[in-house]
């Protein structure tokens, strides 16, 4: 066949594999049988082999998944996807009408919608072609899973228009999907996925888009995170719009004209929840006027146009068998209920938290009782209570231990606490949770270091302290069960890159007491080296703002000690940067006084193109400035950057002071040569 018959060709059965897979996973409404479309794209993918120049993004074998990939990149989301405020009950929701009313009138309407039990994504499309999709993360910072969600095949890869356009959705794993992949996990002796929003979680956090693409996810989109533009007047247009463009909606979607509308809506799905073929955890209320909702703005964590309404935890009865203990890496003893499985709230539970001892006594547990559980906000098992008039004289007393089940040590409950402790640093149990606290996410956040690959490095003896991550040897990894050759490469690529993170990464990955992820990185900031943090006295430590008595004490101790000293030299020996690399904030008073920012608030809108957002924010506050995410009359600065929209408008009309990027450019520029 000539290339150009072939392209020809290949177009042809691009537009009908389209077609069909709209059809299919987005109407639900087959045209073809499954062997017609696996024979069509079965002749695409041999003309693309014998053509590989005619091979576009946009293709329909592109969902079979590429190649794996060595780690995610960051995305910056153009407006940040924050979450919502929640509502539990009946008045909840009149109290958030009655807010609404109170500020608009009486002239309102709410779009119902059914909050899908998933992952939120953000999908970017320009002139038409999908060319991006991330996930949520931080709100402000997600992870680049463009190759994952191709495999979607409810994502178009190209849209209907030629539009410039980002939509964002729930990507979720249907209830069949979900209970198949975990028979197939059981035959393989992998561990179950708890739930379909871990399990699509999972699956679209997988650097081998291969895997994601047998994993059968789906996605509804419910909103437009930007569109270029812009001319929509209500949320119902914006959801009719996308639909149009050929995304997959969610059909059980009300617009209400009352809050009486709204709480029958949320009623009924409420008892026919369970219905559907896929998990939903309650109902999202909008108001539908784009013009309203831009009225009302936002606060710092969620739009105050909208609010979730959050399903009761569903209470089953189950028997406990037995109490578990585990040691954290603080050496506090955590005890677990063992109890029989039973079903909660459409997943399989077996254990539910106890807390500590007080818990367990206060409920007057016994092993053998028969137990109310339920899953606190829909997720963490819990036990409610014990069902004393079942007791026919079997049940048993847990007496806790005098000593740590991991390295015997006596247990000791320190003064001021409820929960028992190992106070032996050298205890397997905690050297163990430190490790796996090390490579966490908010640390170093090393991929490829899961806890279960963080357990099986230790119990191999392969790492016993934090600097052993770095010494790891690509020949004993591959001596390991499940690690091939591609998968110890990125791990060990994915280590190696983690040693140029900013020392507040280090500070926090520690697991110095008392210090979070916010102090790690105020103490970064203040003393720009870990010589400089080492050499600190208790007194230096308490002039810094959120440092209190029990922390600097806590950090002087703990820099203090001899094998503290020598585990700092061996990271540096092993090339693990150990300084800051944020906006430093040793500024003297003169510049901060002088600093256009100092005690001012500010808000960022807009593209930024010299720099991101998080970093402008951080530059803002090392110079004493506060960035907030919505405009109001306390609002000192508006810096809009390009394709800047309502937050400017209002700035305008507010008579709120105005940049433009340049201008907040050359403010940093001045200060930083003062």
């Amino acid at each position: 066949m000539e290339r150009q018959e072939a392209e020809i060709k290949i177009n042809e059965l691009r537009e009908v594999l389209n077609e069909y897979g709209h059809h299919y996973y987005v109407l639900d409404n087959p045209v073809v049988s499954d062997a017609e479309y696996d024979q069509k794209l079965q002749q695409l993918i041999e003309l693309e082999e014998q053509f590989p120049e005619l091979i576009t993004d946009d293709s329909p074998t592109v969902r079979v998944g590429g190649d794996p990939l060595p780690y995610f990149e960051k995305v910056e989301h153009r407006t940040p996807m924050l979450s919502l405020g929640n509502a539990f009950s009946e008045q909840d929701l009149r109290d958030f009408d009655k807010r609404i009313r109170n500020q608009l009138g009486d002239d309102v309407a709410y779009t119902c919608e059914l909050k899908i039990d998933g992952l939120a994504v953000s999908l970017t499309y320009e002139n038409g072609r999908f060319v991006r999709g991330a996930t949520r993360g931080d709100g402000t910072i997600g992870e680049d899973i463009t190759n994952n969600l191709k495999t979607v095949q409810a994502i178009p890869l190209r849209l209907k228009e030629d539009v410039t356009i980002e939509v964002r959705g729930e990507a979720y794993m249907p209830k069949q999907s979900f209970l198949k992949l975990n028979e197939v996990r059981e035959a393989e002796g992998e561990e179950k996925f708890a739930n379909p929003r871990n399990a699509a979680a999972g699956s679209l956090r997988q650097l081998n888009p291969k895997i994601a693409s047998k994993r059968n996810l789906s996605m509804f989109s419910y909103s437009i995170g930007y569109l270029e533009n812009d001319e929509l007047n209500s949320h119902f247009e914006a959801l009719q719009l996308i639909k149009n463009l050929g995304f997959k909606t969610n059909q059980e979607t009300a617009l209400c004209v009352s809050i009486d509308e709204v709480i029958e809506f949320v009623q009924s799905w409420l008892e026919k929840r369970q219905e559907l073929p896929y998990e939903i955890d309650g109902i999202v209320i909008k108001l539908d006027s784009i013009e309203q909702q831009e009225q009302l703005g936002f606060t710092a964590k969620s739009p105050r146009w909208a609010i979730a309404y959050k399903f009761p935890a569903e209470e089953v009865v189950t028997t406990l068998r037995e109490i578990e203990l585990s040691i954290g890496r603080t050496g506090v003893v955590t005890p677990t209920a063992i109890l029989d499985p039973v079903i909660v709230a459409g997943t399989t539970v077996k254990r539910a938290s106890l807390h500590n001892e007080d818990l367990i006594r206060e409920k007057d547990l016994k092993l053998g009782d028969s137990v109310v559980i339920k899953k606190a906000g829909d997720i963490i098992p819990e036990v409610v209570n014990v069902l004393t008039d079942k007791r026919d004289g079997s049940e048993r007393e847990f007496l806790m231990p005098t000593h740590c089940p991991e390295c015997e040590s006596e247990l000791v409950r320190l003064e001021g606490e409820v929960a028992l402790r190992c106070i032996n640093p050298q205890c397997p149990a905690q050297v163990r949770e430190g490790l796996i606290h090390f490579v966490s996410r908010n640390a170093m956040n090393i991929d490829g270091l899961g806890e279960k690959v963080v357990a099986q490095l230790f119990s191999h003896k392969l790492i016993q302290t934090v600097a052993d991550l770095f010494r790891l040897n690509r020949d004993e990894l591959l001596e390991l069960e499940r690690m091939g050759a591609k998968s110890v490469d990125n791990l060990l690529a994915a280590i190696e890159a983690s040693k140029g993170n900013s020392l507040e990464r280090l500070l926090f990955g520690l697991g110095i007491r008392f210090v979070g992820a916010k102090a790690a990185k105020t103490l970064a900031a203040h003393f720009e080296t870990i010589e400089a943090l080492q050499g600190a006295s208790e007194e230096s430590l308490l002039t810094i703002d959120e440092i209190g008595e029990k922390m600097a004490g806590s950090i002087h101790s703990y820099f203090a000690q001899p094998e503290v000293t020598d585990l700092i030299e061996q990271l540096r020996s092993l090339g693990v940067n150990l300084t800051y690399n944020g906006p430093s904030v040793s500024r003297s008073e003169d510049v901060l006084e002088e600093s256009p920012f100092h005690q001012k608030t500010v808000v960022l809108t807009g593209k930024l193109e010299q720099l991101s957002r998080n970093e402008a924010k951080e530059k803002i506050e090392a110079y004493g400035g506060k960035v907030t995410g919505s405009v109001s009359k306390k609002t000192d600065l508006v810096v809009a950057g390009e394709e800047a929209g309502s937050k400017r408008t209002k700035a305008e009309q507010l008579g709120v002071l105005i940049w433009d990027e340049q201008q907040l450019m050359d403010a940093f520029f001045e200060l930083e040569n003062k």
